[in-house]
């Protein structure tokens, strides 16, 4: 009897540990294949398409979608998309400070990823 809830408490553990850690990858991994696949992409076009570069852009986007969940990411992309327009609705978004703080954002969470991944 003893030994059969040594097992069951043993295995309850396991489960909470498994499912906290599903919780933690879901977490980490909210950003959509497409998303990540673009981001490759763009990033090996921008460093060379190379297996080196491949690399060091999957870890790039990996430590950037740790640091700043997919909402802001799409949040703070949008802002860089339509600062490129012309014309009144582009300056909105030139001359807005919450816009200013989204992209800055971007900014820290992608240098961090260029530390940990470049730089190693």
């Amino acid at each position: 009897m003893t030994r059969r809830l040594a097992k069951s408490g043993a295995l309850a553990v396991l489960a909470l540990t498994l499912s906290g850690l599903a919780g933690w990858a879901a977490e980490d991994n909210d950003y959509p294949t497409d998303a990540r696949v673009d981001y490759v992409f763009g990033c090996m076009a921008a460093n060379g398409q190379t297996r080196d570069s491949m690399q060091k852009c999957s870890c790039s986007l990996d430590q950037l979608a740790a640091i700043l969940p997919y909402d802001k990411y799409v949040q703070a992309s949008t802002v860089l998309s339509m600062r490129q327009g012309i014309g009144n609705r582009a300056n909105e978004f030139k001359s807005t400070k919450i816009f200013d703080d989204k992209v800055a954002e971007l900014r820290r969470a992608q240098a961090e990823a260029e530390i940990r991944c470049y730089r190693g």
